[in-house]
């Protein structure tokens, strides 16, 4: 099995016992020299303590550490919420011996319930004992809430000459929907880049990755996406015209986790790319392409294995923007199901059906007006996500 590591960063999960279970559910990952970093966070109203903590720190442009607990998201818990968000980083950075400031802080789990903050502190020093180069995925372990597998991407690029690495960790499962951050996900990255640059990078692949998934419709107070970049490959970039390569990268990067997210989801048995095409703008294609990711007769259609078409077009038609109701085609796969906006007929429907058995496979709504094009991962609702979600505090 090849390392997972990333020059200058160690990492590190334990079980704390914030877990009924001997799960893993702290988690740290340490810079061993100061980070630039970037972030994306929630646009849910209600945002968790860490969020607001973050959304602070992150404006002084630089970081060492940031630490993770999964099973309680210390969100709705008022003054007393921050104040344990504050203590959290704070433990560990008396024990790494770096700014307080410098380090970030993430929850996740349930909403409403009080962090047993003591049982971060009481951990914090064996966090930092087992820290490790190659420890990406234990962290990735801890950071998990209903996930059945840890989701982690490592990839290597290079710059005149000079390697560089970037590794990713998410976790994610339901409360997803494309309205960022849509989950937990850190990047560590070797290189050195401005923090604007950074921002802008990571903004920009989060909106054509991380924000095109659809799971459940919903968008959690914790979601954080969050960019360390220390400089420990030696290799700089520090204007857009350099960062290409590593642009592309992100890209494959977030776009490795995107799919894992959606495959993970909550009860998922299908992974399904709505592409909406010949649309009025690109915009317009993405409010449709959105707007059929998250019904919940699309999705419960999908799981059914029902080629249902009508519920296709109901949503398109729905979705506030401009469509010729004469003339949309839609495809699963490559078997067309309808033409200018009528069905094509029992054997198309039986070749969907087919279509339909796969665990993967796309639906495309040509609407035939202009250029405008956009795709968003999504995947089906199942008798197991409700069951899931009905006794999730359980």
């Amino acid at each position: 099995m090849t390392t997972i590591a990333c020059k200058g960063f160690k990492a590190t999960g334990l079980h704390s016992g914030l877990k009924e279970n001997r799960d893993k559910d702290l988690g740290l990952i340490y810079s061993e020299t100061p980070a630039t970093v970037a972030g994306v966070f929630t646009q849910n109203k209600i945002k968790a303590a860490p969020v607001l903590l973050d959304q602070e720190r992150i404006a002084g442009g630089m970081a060492r550490a940031v630490i993770v607990n999964s099973g309680n998201a210390n969100c709705c818990n008022g003054n007393q919420g921050y104040r344990h968000a504050l203590e959290t980083t704070a433990a560990v950075a008396q024990l790494l011996g770096v700014p307080e400031k410098e380090v970030l802080v993430s929850s996740t789990g349930v909403i409403g319930q009080k962090l047993p903050i003591d049982k971060i502190t009481a951990a914090a020093p064996d966090l930092v004992k087992t820290l490790k180069t190659d420890g990406f995925l234990d962290f990735a372990q801890a950071i998990m809430t209903t996930d059945t597998v840890p989701k982690i991407q490592h990839l290597q690029g290079q710059e005149n000459g000079r390697p560089y690495h970037l590794v990713g960790i998410a976790k994610g499962s339901g409360m997803i929907a494309p309205n960022m951050a849509t989950m937990l996900c850190y990047i560590c990255s070797d290189v050195s880049m401005p923090q604007s640059l950074l921002q802008k990078l990571l903004s920009t692949t989060v909106d054509a990755t991380l924000n095109r998934i659809c799971i459940d419709g919903d968008t959690s107070t914790n979601d954080t996406t969050l960019l360390l970049s220390n400089g420990c490959s030696g290799v700089t970039l520090d204007r857009m015209d350099q960062a290409a390569g590593f642009q592309n990268l992100l890209e494959q990067l977030l776009g490795s986790l995107a799919k894992q997210l959606v495959k993970d989801g909550e009860g998922t048995t299908k992974s399904v790319e709505i592409i909406v095409a010949g649309a009025s703008s690109d915009l317009d294609a993405r409010t449709i392409a959105d707007t059929v990711a998250r019904s919940p007769l699309v999705k419960t259609a999908l799981f059914g294995m029902d080629a249902n078409w009508g519920r296709i077009i109901a949503a398109a038609g729905r979705a506030g923007v401009p469509v010729d109701p004469d003339h949309i085609d839609i495809y699963f796969n490559q078997v067309q199901m309808t033409r200018n906006s009528m069905g094509c007929g029992e054997n198309a429907e039986s070749q969907a059906s087919q279509v339909l058995r796969e665990p993967e496979f796309s639906i495309t709504i040509d609407l035939n007006m202009g250029p405008g094009r956009a795709s968003v991962l999504t995947c089906d609702f199942s008798v197991e996500y409700v069951k899931i979600n009905a006794d999730y505090r359980s």
